[in-house]
C-alpha cells in the first residue's frame, strides 16, 4: 500500500479538506486500496513555510501551499498572485491548469528544491476584514492588517492604506482577539471557518485579489511512483479541483449567510478606488520579460466581458 501524507493549513469543514478527502477516496477505490492519502489539517505538520522544507526534504509527499509561500521560492510565482491578474475564479482555474500557460512555471523548482506544482485550487475573491468598520481606503491608513509573507502581500496591503503585519495563519484569531492585530485579508471561507468573524465583525469587500492556493508535489516522491499510479494520481487531481471550485461557491453562499447571522456586517467600497490603488505594482514587481510575457497570457485567457 502507498500512503501519501498531504498538509492543509484548514480544518475539516474547510472545501479543501473535503476535496482532498474525495480525492483520496477515489485513488483508494480506483487501486483497491493500494493508493491513498493521509491529510494533516490545521497546521499539524507546521507552517506553510515548515511545510514546504519537509516536502523538499521528501519528508512528507503533498501539501496545500498558499501562492504568497511559493514567491518566496521563485518570484516568477508572484504573476499569479498579482492584484487584478484573474478576473474572477472561472478565469483563474482553467488558466492555472493550462500547460502552455503555466507548464514551465510549476516544473521551475524541480532541480533547487525538489517541487513539482500539480496545480492550484482557488481561494476566491479576497477582501478586508476589521475591528471597527471603514467606509473608504483612507479609514484603513496606520490599520494592522494581516498578511501572508510576502513582499506583494505587504505592497497590496500599504497602497490600499494598511499597515501590513505578516504572521502565519494559525495565530491571527488570537491576534485579533488581543489587539495585536486591527483585520486581516482574506475570504469569506476562511472568515467563517476561523471563526474570524467573532473578533472582526466588519467585512469590507475590497475585491483586491482572486487568491491561489497551489498543490505541491515532493518531485522525488512523484518520480518513484509507479507510472500507472502518478498517472492516477495527476487524472485525479482534475477531477479534484473541480470539485473543490464547485465546493467553494457552495461554501462561500453558507459563509456569508452564517458570519452575518453570528453577526457580522457587510461593506462595500469603491472598486473603482481599489483599482487605482493598486494599479501601480504591476510596474512595480513585474520586473522581468518572463513575468511580463506570464502576465500577459494570463490576461489574453480572461473571458469576455459582456455588454
Amino acid at each position: 500500500m502507498t500512503i501519501l501524507r498531504v498538509a492543509l493549513n484548514q480544518t475539516e469543514t474547510h472545501p479543501s479538506y473535503i476535496a482532498l478527502a474525495n480525492y483520496s477516496d477515489r485513488l483508494e477505490e480506483q487501486t483497491d486500496g493500494r493508493l491513498r492519502l493521509d491529510i494533516f489539517p490545521n497546521e499539524t505538520l507546521g507552517a506553510q513555510a515548515e511545510v514546504l522544507q519537509l516536502l523538499s526534504d521528501n519528508i512528507i509527499d503533498l501539501g496545500i501551499i498558499s501562492g504568497s509561500q511559493m514567491e518566496n521560492l521563485s518570484e516568477d510565482f508572484l504573476v499569479l498572485n498579482m492584484p487584478g491578474v484573474f478576473d474572477s475564479v472561472e478565469h483563474q482555474m482553467p488558466v492555472v491548469h493550462d500547460p502552455e500557460i503555466v507548464g514551465e512555471l510549476y516544473t521551475s523548482l524541480e532541480d533547487s528544491n525538489d517541487l513539482t506544482v500539480m496545480g492550484g485550487f482557488t481561494q476566491g475573491s479576497r477582501h478586508v476584514y476589521v475591528k471597527n468598520e471603514i467606509s473608504s481606503l483612507a479609514d484603513l491608513d496606520g490599520v494592522k492588517i494581516r498578511v501572508q509573507e510576502s513582499e506583494l502581500n505587504l505592497a497590496m496591503i500599504r497602497a490600499l492604506g494598511g499597515s501590513p503585519t505578516p504572521m502565519a495563519f494559525g495565530e491571527v484569531y488570537t491576534a485579533l482577539q488581543s489587539g495585536v492585530l486591527d483585520g486581516a485579508e482574506n475570504n469569506e471561507v476562511s472568515y467563517y471557518t476561523q471563526n474570524h468573524y467573532e473578533v472582526a465583525p466588519f467585512f469590507t469587500n475590497t475585491n483586491h485579489l482572486v487568491g491561489l492556493d497551489y498543490m505541491v508535489a515532493s518531485t522525488e516522491m512523484l518520480e518513484r511512483l509507479d507510472p500507472a499510479d502518478r498517472q492516477l494520481l495527476e487524472d485525479e487531481w482534475i477531477n479534484t479541483y473541480q470539485d473543490h471550485t464547485t465546493l467553494w461557491g457552495a461554501a462561500t453562499d453558507e459563509a456569508i449567510e452564517a458570519t452575518k447571522a453570528g453577526g457580522a456586517t457587510y461593506l462595500e467600497l469603491d472598486q473603482q478606488e481599489v483599482k487605482d490603488a493598486l494599479a501601480p505594482l504591476a510596474d512595480e514587481f513585474l520586473t522581468t520579460p518572463v513575468q511580463r510575457e506570464l502576465y500577459d497570457k494570463i490576461r489574453a485567457a480572461a473571458p469576455e466581458q459582456e455588454g
